[in-house]
């Protein structure tokens, strides 16, 4: 179990020698000396695009390493991981959705969802169908995803992020093409899973923000 992730004065390589632009100083996560995520929170990242938002889910997720400062899991430096290390918190104690969704257009929606599923079998065939009727897209289980609109692609990546175990589940994004009923429900069942397990929810935003209820917002 992850309890707290913890960044202390991260910066993203690529804003080196900008530190005393207001941006960075008006930030309440760069250059922080003690910026901290708990099991449970909800919080919404706010950002205007280019501000490093994939970035930094990016860093927490082990993707990418190019940035100065630390980030901590319950205090274990997390550039000491090894490939297992990552392999198995990917699988059992982090879940991130990317902004670029990274589904397999020739595979159906639930192929694609169940290439996650398959590693830990933690929702059933039917729990699966009943979130995709959650999320009106039913109907397109055996649509490859190509085939599929970007905000019907969305609510495929959103079950998708939720067919495993997490302490923190990462979502960039997830909402910037849904409606307000698809965005309301997918809120919904992401406050459901996290709070059955007690887990924290990390979304992004540009300004069309995930609907979960009290949730506080950071500036990034």
């Amino acid at each position: 179990m992850i309890k707290k992730i913890t960044s202390q004065a991260l910066l993203p390589r690529i804003f080196r020698g900008m530190e005393a632009g207001d941006s960075l100083k008006q930030s309440q996560v760069w250059l922080r000396p003690d910026f901290t995520l708990e099991r449970g929170c909800r919080v919404c990242i706010a950002a205007e695009s280019g501000s490093g938002k994939s970035s930094l889910l990016s860093f927490i997720n082990g993707w990418r390493s190019d940035y100065d400062g630390r980030i901590l899991f319950d205090g274990r430096d997390i550039s000491l991981l090894n490939a297992a290390d990552w392999s198995r918190l990917r699988t059992f104690h982090l879940s991130l959705l990317p902004q670029e969704l990274c589904l397999f257009p020739s595979l159906t929606a639930r192929e694609n969802i169940q290439l996650k599923n398959a590693l830990t079998n933690h929702k059933s065939t039917q729990q699966i169908t009943t979130m995709l009727e959650r999320l009106g897209i039913a109907d397109k289980a055996d649509t490859p995803v190509a085939r599929m609109s970007v905000g019907q692609q969305q609510r495929v990546a959103i079950i998708r992020a939720l067919c495993q175990p997490f302490d923190f589940i990462f979502l960039d994004e997830p909402v910037s093409h849904l409606d307000e009923r698809n965005n309301r429900e997918a809120a919904t069942m992401i406050t459901e899973e996290a709070a059955a397990s007690g887990a924290g929810i990390i979304s992004t935003s540009v300004g069309h923000n995930l609907l979960l209820p009290e949730s506080t917002t950071i500036r990034l």
